[in-house]
């Protein structure tokens, strides 16, 4: 394994992460609320969950991939639901409620449920095995296919590292804009953050149940 090749994974997690979705409005709207700290962690947990699944491609476990694809249904139906709350939830949050205190970034428990709810989303796409594998054939798939497990592992951190770096350089910009808002604007932010992500929750559901009609 040499630096170009761990450069590639990096720019793989990076490119995943990327695309600005429910996770990034939700990390985006934790910074303006409670800061750097908060929208970074929930980053992490979509980091971890794209490098989850960068190993179950890396290191060929093809029965955990065809175990999650099989019950992609229920497991997006799960994160459907969990979107709408999430989205009725931040829809109706004041600035600094009981869910975002002035102490907030000292709160770990909080900090915890900011991880785990971004790594339960994210898991709950299985179809993002099928983009690195997409984004494995383009770069040659035999290539991966014959790496050891050093590379694999290697490669596994490169795509967390990249999706951090994604998630690092997203909530430092946006904390750099939140110092310059008061809390009437962030009243607005949450209301248009909890609309965008309440459509994507309905909008998941909607493509489950079209998905199941065509099957």
């Amino acid at each position: 394994m040499n630096l170009t090749f761990f450069f590639q994974t990096l720019l793989i997690g990076f490119s995943i992460a990327a695309p600005v979705g429910p996770i990034g409005i939700l990390c985006i709207r934790r910074t303006f609320a409670d800061g750097r700290r908060a929208g970074f962690i929930s980053g992490l947990g979509a980091a971890t969950a794209d490098a989850f699944y960068g190993a179950v491609a890396a290191f060929g476990l093809t029965f955990i991939s065809t175990f999650l694809i099989q019950q992609s249904i229920w497991i997006r139906l799960g994160g459907g639901f969990f979107l709408i709350y999430l989205g009725i939830k931040t829809f109706l949050a004041k600035p600094y409620d009981s869910e975002t205190t002035n102490h907030n970034e000292e709160n770990h428990q909080g900090m915890l449920s900011y991880f785990m709810s971004t790594f339960l989303l994210t898991i709950s796409n299985p179809m993002t095995i099928l983009s690195f594998a997409a984004i494995f054939a383009g770069l040659g798939a035999g290539r991966f296919n014959s790496l050891d497990n050093f590379a694999s592992f290697m490669m596994v951190l490169g795509i967390f590292l990249g999706s951090s770096t994604w998630w690092l350089g997203l909530t430092f910009a946006t904390g750099v804009v939140r110092n310059r808002i008061n809390n009437d604007i962030l009243v607005w932010i949450n209301r248009l953050a909890g609309a965008i992500i309440l459509i994507f929750g309905i909008i998941m559901l909607i493509s489950i149940q079209s998905q199941h009609l065509i099957d």
